[in-house]
């Protein structure tokens, strides 16, 4: 017996089809140009596939000491800004997770919390701050300033809530601390939030480039994407003294060569972000529920 379509799948079929190609076709420009030739990509002849394939972008990027140095301060800044992030999201969620018979000064904790999240300082008092603090042109610049994501904290703390009490009691009677019970029990069962979690704020760091705009001086110490967003391809002609170096030269458009930077910038985030897909959902519907 045959299943009868309705009329609203198909609608939500198609409203989802519209929604996956508007982020699909995109990227697949971005992808075609990169491998496409000067020429084509200046008269803006190349739509979702390659003219004239060739690879003249990418062979500039791997002379281009810069963008890699970039490349590598974005690895760090995510290792770094992912482990603090976490850290201080782990520490504050716990004790707020508990009933304010346990921890008597929860609500007051939880309102600055809210709060802050509602009313940030602005854009000035924490430039100020950063300056007064010296870590312009500095890593930390842009990991401090946003190292405890108060979204974040509470997706977690609604996730420990979640968590039979009765764990938490058996261990308590079996003389476990309350940082044990946290390595132990607590965290192992929030996985999936957990890496929800991560995976935020590992996208959050690499995709940032606004914030090294405000902080960071110095080209060199730019991370990738603001490298990309700053920096386009730029020929000083006064240099060009010979046919060979003019011909290298128009082999490669600005255009090609910052899609061919925008593929490469993508590549980290496709390889880890299906390994943990399979907990996103879990973790923000576990996450998102208040009993």
């Amino acid at each position: 017996m045959h299943k009868k379509i309705k009329i609203s799948d198909v609608v939500i079929f198609l409203v989802v089809l519209l929604l996956g190609l508007s982020c699909l076709l995109p990227l697949l420009n971005v992808l075609a140009i990169s491998f496409s030739d000067s020429a084509s990509a200046t008269a803006n002849r190349v739509k979702f596939w390659p003219v004239n394939f060739n690879l003249n972008a990418y062979k500039k990027i791997l002379n281009d000491q810069q963008f890699w140095r970039s490349f590598v301060i974005s690895i760090v800044r995510v290792v770094l800004g992912t482990a603090v992030n976490m850290l201080l999201t782990i520490l504050m969620a716990y004790p707020l997770s508990k009933s304010k018979r346990d921890f008597r000064a929860q609500g007051i904790y939880m309102k600055l919390a809210i709060f802050a999240m509602l009313f940030p300082a602005g854009m000035i008092p924490l430039f100020m701050v950063v300056k007064q603090v010296h870590l312009m042109d500095t890593i930390w610049s842009l990991i401090i300033p946003t190292a405890v994501p108060i979204g974040n904290v509470i997706l977690l703390m609604n996730f420990f809530r979640a968590v039979p009490k009765s764990l938490e009691e058996a261990a308590e009677i079996d003389g476990a601390t309350p940082f044990k019970i946290l390595w132990k029990i607590m965290l192992p069962m929030s996985l999936p939030c957990l890496a929800t979690l991560a995976l935020f704020c590992i996208v959050g760091h690499w995709n940032d480039y606004f914030t090294a705009i405000l902080y960071i001086n110095r080209t060199v110490n730019y991370p990738l994407q603001t490298y990309i967003r700053q920096v386009t391809a730029s020929f000083d002609m006064s240099k060009i003294n010979n046919i060979e170096l003019l011909r290298q030269y128009l082999q490669v458009s600005s255009r090609n060569l910052n899609c061919a930077k925008i593929v490469v910038s993508v590549i980290p985030l496709l390889i880890l972000y299906p390994s943990l897909q399979r907990y996103f959902v879990s973790g923000i519907v576990m996450g998102a529920v208040k009993e």
